[in-house]
């Protein structure tokens, strides 16, 4: 098992990716902390782990309070004795152009995305030193390397600054052996993207972007977190890992 005696906290692990993490992670052996705000999905997810012969818990998680990030490490450290694995999955999307986004709405996406991002890092730092290491995936996007037309300034800034954390928490906490990596994710099957797939026009112009010519899986993704969590990239910090059926390379 790829990733036997590791406990990981995955953040937005009710539904879409962050669901599909924690189940993976699950039968690759570790044992799972699921944070969401949806408890009810959330606790869903967790009886569907342990009714496979897995080991999870769901714990309420805001990720733009630190109080709640603080909670959830304590609550894996106090269950399951250590943290080894932080997975920033928690996100959320946007759309409109500069002039007419609201400063309420770039703040709001900011938090979720940004900030959400830099708590949990800053809150799991810690019980990864006392666990002699550790590894920090953040879900970026490929709009976080690049820009779209019809993308938002604050989806794609959000994205864009979990990039460069990753990067500075790569080089600070290095000489810890604690590793943080990016994940970016082009257009994939989730909740999150459902309603802009259930256009026509706009399914049709997303698809025409991506080389591969279709949208990502869920599980396409949560390979490649397993692959950052796991030992198997212990010589891997500071890099994106793009996922995202070859739009970037273009």
């Amino acid at each position: 098992m790829r990733l036997a005696g590791k406990v990981a906290l995955i953040s937005g692990g009710a539904r879409g990716m962050g669901a599909c993490e924690a189940r993976l992670f699950a039968r690759e052996g570790a044992r799972v902390v699921i944070g969401d705000l949806r408890e009810s999905e959330g606790r869903g997810v967790e009886a569907d782990v342990v009714a496979k012969g897995g080991e999870a818990t769901f714990v309420r998680l805001d990720v733009t309070n630190e109080n709640d990030w603080e909670r959830a490490v304590a609550a894996a450290v106090d269950r399951f004795g250590k943290l080894d694995v932080l997975v920033n999955n928690a996100g959320v999307g946007g759309a409109g152009r500069v002039e007419d986004t609201k400063l309420e709405e770039w703040n709001r996406v900011m938090d979720i995305n940004s900030t959400g991002v830099f708590l949990g890092t800053k809150a799991a730092i810690p019980a990864m030193r006392r666990a002699g290491g550790g590894s920090i995936v953040n879900i970026s996007s490929q709009l976080g390397l690049v820009g779209m037309d019809d993308s938002s300034p604050q989806y794609q800034a959000s994205k864009g600054a979990v990039r460069l954390l990753t990067k500075l928490t790569a080089v600070q906490y290095a000489k810890e052996r604690i590793r943080a990596n990016s994940v970016h994710p082009g257009p994939v099957v989730t909740p999150m993207t459902e309603a802009r797939r259930a256009d026509p026009t706009v399914y049709q112009r997303m698809v025409s972007r991506i080389p591969l010519g279709r949208y990502g899986e869920a599980e396409d993704v949560a390979y490649g977190v397993l692959y950052l969590a796991s030992d198997e990239s212990s010589f891997v910090t500071g890099s994106e890992l793009v996922i995202d059926g070859g739009w970037t390379a273009q």
